[in-house]
């Protein structure tokens, strides 16, 4: 029988939290949430941990159970990132212009940055959109075309789910996938390099 934690209203990065902190102590687990933001979340971390991940739709919530090391793929980042850089270029896109100043200038620059990004050898590893960042990452957004083409040159795209939600953007992402704040932390503090745009 999995222990069970219940993270139902609980905010973001806080699901994924409390699961990392009870695969500490018990192999199967099984938290409770209520919205599929927080489902994905918890399903990736115990996917990235080398976990095998179920999940369960009920009537008073999400049940994600994970069983610790049953499919052995692991994560690309190690585990313990505090004592191992992995030596990645992690870019941040905080907003949806570059630089601050007059705003059309500052899409016109991030319109070129990125294209730049398609065109370059040295592409980052991983891109971490938050702020009003998300809203490239939406059906419309003029970099769109680039920010595909950088996933398909395996360019890893993470999107602050907290805030597709404060924008109302949660539906309408067209390229990465929504990610949470412990895993953006995570990434950025196991950066080799962290570019902040």
């Amino acid at each position: 029988m999995p222990k069970v934690v219940d993270c139902r209203g609980l905010a973001c990065p806080q699901p994924v939290v409390e699961t990392k902190q009870a695969l500490k102590k018990i192999d199967r687990v099984t938290i409770i949430v209520d919205n599929p933001t927080a489902r994905d979340n918890v399903a990736r971390f115990g996917e990235s941990q080398g976990g095998k991940v179920t999940i369960a739709e009920k009537r008073d919530g999400i049940y994600v159970t994970i069983e610790k090391g049953k499919t052995g793929k692991g994560h690309k980042k190690a585990q313990s990132l505090k004592h191992e850089a992995t030596g990645q270029v992690v870019a941040v896109i905080r907003s949806d212009q570059m630089g601050q100043g007059e705003e059309t200038l500052g899409r016109v620059l991030m319109r070129s940055f990125l294209h730049a990004l398609t065109e370059v050898a040295d592409r980052p590893d991983t891109m971490i959109f938050f702020n009003t960042g998300v809203r490239l990452t939406i059906a419309g957004s003029e970099v769109l075309d680039d920010l595909q083409a950088l996933e398909k040159n395996r360019v890893e795209i993470l999107i602050c789910g907290t805030c597709l939600d404060y924008f109302n953007l949660k539906g309408k992402i067209a390229v990465g996938q929504v990610s949470n704040m412990y895993t953006i932390a995570e990434t950025m503090l196991a950066a080799g390099r962290l570019v902040t745009v």
